[in-house]
């Protein structure tokens, strides 16, 4: 039977000292190849390809703002701080950046879609098709004959909905909006695209609604009353709870029961023809 004596401390602290000093320099080795890797022009960010359906923008604009901005090369970018870039662009809404080995980014864009015009005329604001208020030069609209919409800070997208309601429930009238408003106490108001104005009151969306769908429901039967059409409308109040007041061109009536059968104006109701 063979017995196998320990090894001596002093070679037990060789090993160990070898081990150390192996791992050692594996790891400055490691740490010089990254070091020349990080900074070798091979590694510098090359190209940026844009791509995304882009309407106010375009790509050798979009890289020639962004690039001076982007710090490292392809190992070292901040990607975080690369979209923050690029969604700092005008009409950029959303911005997703990659790597693209060797030397490249790939950025996909999505731009606002402007819905609406947001606050007083003196402003730039505008509201996009997800309901956002968003900055940008009103000279790069590519529609034209936007509605405005002017309500308290953080009503943007509420009143967007809103709008398309109201827009498809006027849509029989054949006229457009060209002005919803809420005011701070929850009160709605519309100017329409032939001067027309409408009071509409407060309460749930549903409520304001249906006051708007009994209105334009039961209007062809006043107006057809004095002779006219419905863009004879100048004037509207809708915050009756059985009726509206109206006043058309030419012709001023009082509160209209549309409850009835037939559409009649009020007794004190007087013609100006």
């Amino acid at each position: 039977m063979s017995y196998s004596l320990p090894a001596p401390f002093d070679v037990k602290l060789m090993n160990v000292t070898a081990s150390v000093l192996f791992m050692g320099v594996a790891a400055l080795a490691l740490a010089a190849v990254s070091w020349w890797a990080l900074r070798h022009p091979a590694f510098n960010i090359g190209r940026i390809v844009v791509e995304g359906e882009l309407v106010h923008n375009n790509a050798v604009t979009l890289r020639a703002n962004v690039a001076p901005v982007l710090m490292g090369n392809f190992f070292t970018v901040n990607l975080k701080a690369a979209k923050q870039a690029f969604e700092q662009v005008p009409w950029v809404r959303e911005a997703q950046v990659r790597r693209d080995y060797p030397n490249s980014l790939r950025v996909i864009l999505r731009e606002h879609v402007a819905e609406a015009f947001w606050g007083p005329d003196t402003g730039g604001g505008l509201i996009n098709s997800f309901g956002e208020v968003f900055e940008a030069n009103l000279g790069e609209l590519d529609r034209e004959g936007l509605p405005r919409l002017q309500g308290p800070d953080g009503t943007a997208a509420q009143m967007l909905q809103m709008y398309r309601l109201l827009d498809a429930a006027l849509e029989p009238l054949g006229v457009d909006i060209d002005e919803l408003k809420l005011n701070a106490r929850g009160s709605w108001q519309l100017q329409l695209d032939n001067e027309a104005s409408l009071e509409l009151g407060g309460g749930s969306m549903e409520d304001v609604l249906q006051r708007v769908q009994r209105f334009v429901r039961t209007l062809p039967q006043i107006t057809a009353q004095y002779q006219r059409k419905a863009d004879a409308l100048e004037s509207a109040d809708l915050r009756y709870e059985d009726g509206y007041a109206l006043k058309l061109r030419g012709v001023t009536t009082g509160v209209a029961a549309p409850a009835r059968a037939v559409v009649r104006p009020a007794a004190a109701a007087r013609s100006r023809r």
